[in-house]
């Protein structure tokens, strides 16, 4: 549905995104997980038309994104980071509007606006004006709006930034249904990590490049191992066990030790047991996306020094 061949985007000395490649598939939920500034957005933006490329080649729904722009157009929705809404308008004007505007005829326009309000739990809602709405019911139309032209592809940019935890989970649920019904492709960005877990494929993207691509599973294991955590109060002691006796390499952070092995649940009995330092806690988790960003690029999504100054995302 999308195939994505060494596309580049530079600004001035600066290549916001470098020759990137990847494919989607029909029907996958694909995400590009990357802190601010990695070139996400520059990334979506040349995908739905709204940027030039520098360079490279991209086709959607297998229309060429420089020379068929406007097939590429009906053949997408998209949902900005940013509401574009009509605040002064009800839910079901903003849903017409957007249908004249796609000239989707009449009869389709009532019966998708129903439909579709109908399934994001906004129908009771469909006379009521913008402004009175949260947050996640400017979202959830949206996404609504957004899929009234029967699109093949839905495009979103940080699709619950700024949202509380319990909404964020509400619109995936209702992405889950729409996917599921429209038999829709989505192609998604964000920084937030659990939402990167609902991709079929994660293309992780760091300054404009991109470092690894595969499902969260694949990645996450990739990491190493299950990572086990002690509290003692001698952590160059513990290490020294640890590396001796288990041959594993830990990481001392004053008197907290760190260290992989691959299955800590297995391992972790005989470890408390046997190990000969005193220990105040210990803990094991497995590999998170945080890890996996972590292991790639030296540095948390989180870390503030991401962003670069141009303020890509």
């Amino acid at each position: 549905m999308i195939e994505v061949d060494g596309l580049t985007r530079a600004f001035g000395q600066v290549d916001a995104v470098g020759g990137v490649s990847f494919e989607v598939g029909a029907g996958e939920v694909f995400g590009f997980l990357g802190p601010n500034g990695a070139g996400k957005t520059t990334t979506i933006s040349m995908l739905c038309t709204l940027l030039r490329p520098t360079a490279g080649r991209a086709r959607v729904n297998g229309f060429d994104v420089r020379r068929e722009r406007s097939d590429v157009r009906r053949s997408i929705g998209l949902v900005f980071q940013q509401t574009t809404l009509d605040e002064q308008l009800t839910a079901e004007q903003n849903m017409r509007f957007h249908a004249y505007a796609y000239g989707v005829p009449r009869d389709v326009r009532e019966r998708r606006t129903r439909e579709l309000l109908g399934l994001v739990g906004l129908w009771d809602r469909r006379a009521s004006r913008v402004r009175t709405f949260s947050g996640g019911m400017k979202r959830r139309l949206e996404i609504a709006r957004g899929l009234l032209h029967h699109p093949r592809v839905l495009f979103l940019d940080e699709p619950t930034l700024g949202l509380d935890p319990q909404t964020r989970r509400r619109v995936w649920e209702y992405l889950g249904e729409l996917r599921a019904r429209e038999r829709l492709t989505i192609f998604l960005t964000t920084h937030y990590l659990d939402e990167a877990e609902h991709a079929d494929r994660i293309a992780i993207i760091d300054h404009g490049r991109i470092a690894a691509l595969d499902t969260p599973a694949r990645l996450k294991s990739a990491v190493g191992g299950d990572l086990v955590t002690i509290a003692t109060s001698d952590g160059p002691g513990a290490a020294d066990e640890i590396r001796e006796r288990y041959g594993f390499a830990p990481a001392v952070a004053d008197d907290t030790v760190s260290f992989q092995v691959p299955a800590g649940e297995a391992f972790l009995p005989d470890f408390v047991r046997s190990f000969s330092q005193p220990m105040e806690s210990v803990a094991v988790r497995r590999p998170t996306l945080d890890d996996v960003f972590l292991h790639l690029t030296g540095r948390e999504i989180r870390d503030p020094g991401a962003a670069l100054e141009r303020g890509d995302d």
